[in-house]
C-alpha cells in the first residue's frame, strides 16, 4: 500500500481529483448506509440539493489526494480573509488554537501554515487520530513530518503537547466538529441536533489565553491548488464550558455554510462517543 501511494504522489493534481470525484459518486450510489447519513446530515442542516449535490465528489477528492499532499510535490496555495489579524496574533506570541471543520481540505491548512509561518519558530502542532492500521500509522507520522509541522495524538499525552506548545506561544490546531472519545466532551446543538463536542478547543484556549482563529482550505476546480481561508474570532468565550461549546458549534456552522458543496457530510457526526481513548 505504501507503494501505491508513492506511485499516486506523482499524479497531476487534477487527475487525482478526477478520480476522487469518481469515486465519491461511486461510494454515494454503492453504499446505502453511507448515503442515507450524508443525506440526513445536509437535510439536518437545512442544505438544499443544489448546495450539497458537489460535496458528493469532493468527499472522493478529499481521499484521492492525499498521497500527493503527503508524499508529492508541494501544490499551489493562496491565502484570503482576516491574514493580518493571524500575524497580529502570530505577533503577539500568546498562542493561538486553529479550528478548521471537516470542510475542504483540512490536511493542507497545517501544510500552508507549516510552510508559510511554521518554520520561523513558531511550528503548528495538530492534532490527530493515529489509524489503526499499522502501515497507514506508519505513513502518516513519516508524512507529516515537516518543518514546521508537528503532531500531537488524541490521548492524554498530545493535550499535554498542545498547552506546552501554546504556552511557548506556538500554535496549534484541531477539528472541532470531531467526535471525541466518551467523557471528552458535551451533548450541544449543531445544526440544530445535540450531537457530542469536544471541550478541548475551549479549554485550551482558556487555560493558556492563547487567540482562537478559524481557518479552512477550499479546494479550487481543475487541479488549481487550494485557497487557505482565515476567519477572525472575535467574540470572547464564555466561562461555562456548555455555552463556550454552542458558541464554537455555531461559528463552525457559519463556516460550512460558507461553502456546503465542500462539507463532509457523510461524517457520522451525531453518532455515540467511544468509551476508550
Amino acid at each position: 500500500m505504501i507503494s501505491l501511494f508513492k506511485i499516486f504522489s506523482g499524479m497531476p493534481l487534477w487527475l487525482a481529483h478526477g478520480l476522487g470525484w469518481v469515486s465519491g459518486w461511486l461510494v454515494f450510489a454503492i453504499s446505502g448506509i453511507y448515503r442515507r447519513r450524508f443525506l440526513a446530515n445536509t437535510r439536518q442542516a437545512g442544505i438544499e440539493w443544489r448546495q450539497w449535490l458537489g460535496a458528493v465528489g469532493e468527499s472522493g477528492k478529499l481521499v484521492a489526494e492525499l498521497p500527493r499532499l503527503w508524499l508529492g510535490r508541494p501544490v499551489p496555495l493562496c491565502w484570503e480573509g482576516d491574514v493580518q489579524h493571524l500575524e497580529a496574533a502570530l505577533a503577539a506570541r500568546r498562542g493561538i488554537v486553529f479550528l478548521t471543520p471537516h470542510l475542504g481540505c483540512f490536511e493542507v491548512t497545517a501544510q500552508a501554515y507549516a510552510q508559510r509561518y511554521g518554520q520561523a519558530d513558531q511550528p503548528l502542532t495538530a492534532l490527530f487520530r493515529p489509524p489503526r492500521q499499522s502501515w497507514l500509522r506508519e505513513l502518516v507520522f513519516k508524512a507529516r513530518a515537516r518543518p514546521g509541522l508537528v503532531t500531537a495524538p488524541a490521548t492524554l499525552v498530545g493535550v499535554k503537547q498542545m498547552i506546552k506548545a501554546l504556552k511557548m506561544g506556538q500554535s496549534v490546531g484541531l477539528l472541532p466538529d470531531q467526535v471525541p472519545p466518551s467523557g471528552l466532551g458535551l451533548w450541544v446543538p449543531f445544526f440544530g441536533r445535540d450531537a457530542y463536542t469536544m471541550t478541548l478547543s475551549t479549554r485550551l484556549a482558556q487555560q493558556t489565553g492563547a487567540s482562537i482563529v478559524l481557518v479552512w482550505g477550499e479546494r479550487l476546480s481543475w487541479g488549481r491548488g487550494y485557497r487557505v481561508h482565515v476567519r477572525a474570532f472575535c467574540a470572547s468565550l464564555p466561562a461555562d464550558a456548555t455555552q463556550a461549546t454552542e458558541l464554537i458549534n455555531r461559528e463552525m456552522e457559519s463556516l460550512i455554510r460558507t461553502c456546503p458543496q465542500q462539507y463532509l457530510w457523510g461524517y457520522a457526526r451525531y453518532k455515540q462517543p467511544r468509551q476508550e481513548i
